[in-house]
């Protein structure tokens, strides 16, 4: 539920201890929100305008409402068949509660019939103004067996023409179109189509060379899905897409930064190798975020819970142990990256500017005429209070 707080009619300025507009922390800065949008930021030490209320939040942080580009589930939902605007709608609610007010609702690996339905449903939540929705994200059915992680092999296959159309036309329907594929599953042709029709494509589950990543790149790929996971390794003689991910500027990658899919020293790596606008963070977050269920099914396989240590992440396995997802949220992600060195107005960046930026997205800023999507983060990182459109959001409880 989305309350708005008594507000005079020339708004409200927001104080914490310091304030991240997307790009920059600042401290002392206020939020001045009127009418659901950010009015302006204010210095600090600036005096109030006139008829305009204050609201002091205490320790920690301001920061933009997150952008979570990577969201396969939540609420005990995972995006697949069945899907439809109210799903969505329902998704991007239960991840707002999380920290993430902007989100890409994921379809793994599925059949061609439930593809073409999770991007009707998309269409229509578009079409309904859902709050919160921002295009989708199909990471495959497009991808490498060798490397399907949690993906069904069985459904995996390489692109055919009537494939390729339909994306093409989803990318004009959407406000954002994100693909992630194989090398091995699409060739540098249909990865141009795709690109020039505004498809996003991104390189992951992929056991492919260093070449095949370099030339799907020069064909239009910019995007890397969950670096080091689910890829071909560096080497030092054969990089792989590892390598050409960390080595290439110009391709943005998504890092799940929960302890359990990178180690500390692979997270910072990444930190020191990658440009500030070329690393964000993603949830990969399945059906168990924002409840307290302990498993879920996924096509026949069981999903289990593991709960961390400390209040760390904890993980979510097949029962072979394979990663499946994550059990994650993104204040949690930055939480994580500043513990092991990032800094924070990086690690709020990657969670906020930098994944709005990657889709092209009006989100994780908080800039003049914005919609006043923005959080509160404690001393220590977690997530004390969402608000959308200047509306209180309760946080959940996971």
């Amino acid at each position: 539920m989305e309350t708005r707080e008594q507000e005079p009619a020339e708004g409200m300025v927001w104080h914490a201890d310091w304030l991240h507009d997307g790009a920059a922390l600042t401290r002392g800065a206020g939020l001045w929100v009127q009418g659901g949008r950010v009015r302006a930021v204010l210095p600090p030490g600036a005096a109030l305008p006139r008829g305009v209320a204050r609201r002091a939040l205490g320790a920690g942080g301001i920061v933009p409402g997150f952008v979570d580009l990577q969201v396969n589930g939540g609420g005990g939902e995972m995006l697949g068949a069945g899907a439809d605007a109210a799903m969505i709608a329902r998704l991007c609610a239960v991840h707002a509660r999380l920290g993430a007010t902007g989100i890409l609702p994921t379809l793994i690996t599925d059949r061609a019939e439930v593809t073409r339905a999770v991007i009707a449903a998309g269409v229509a939540a578009h079409r309904q103004g859902v709050a919160g929705f921002l295009g989708l994200h199909l990471e495959g059915p497009h991808l490498d067996p060798a490397r399907a992680g949690a993906h069904d092999p069985g459904l995996i296959r390489p692109m055919t023409a009537e494939d390729l159309a339909l994306y093409c036309q989803a990318a004009r329907a959407l406000p954002a179109l994100m693909l992630t594929l194989a090398p091995e599953a699409a060739s540098p042709e249909q990865i141009a189509t795709l690109a020039r029709a505004g498809v996003i494509v991104a390189l992951g589950h992929s056991d492919c060379s260093a070449q095949a990543a370099q030339a799907a790149q020069k064909a239009g790929a910019r995007v890397v899905t969950h670096l080091f996971n689910a890829m071909s390794p560096f080497t030092h003689r054969a990089p792989g897409l590892t390598g050409v991910a960390l080595d290439q500027d110009r391709l943005a990658c998504g890092l799940i930064a929960d302890g359990w899919h990178a180690a500390p020293q692979a997270l910072r790596l990444a930190l020191r190798a990658k440009p500030e606008d070329a690393l964000f963070l993603v949830s990969d977050a399945m059906a168990l975020a924002g409840s307290v269920a302990e498993s879920f099914d996924l096509g026949g396989r069981p999903i289990h819970r593991e709960a961390g240590a400390g209040g760390q992440p904890g993980r979510l396995t097949l029962a072979d142990g394979t990663l499946a997802g994550a059990d994650l949220t993104l204040p949690q992600a930055v939480a994580l990256l500043v513990s092991v060195g990032a800094e924070p107005a990086r690690a709020v960046a990657m969670a906020s500017r930098v994944p709005a930026q990657v889709i092209g997205a009006q989100a994780g800023r908080l800039l003049p005429g914005a919609q006043a999507d923005f959080l509160h983060m404690g001393e220590d990182w977690t997530l004390r209070g969402v608000w959308r459109a200047g509306m209180a959001v309760a946080p959940a409880q996971r």
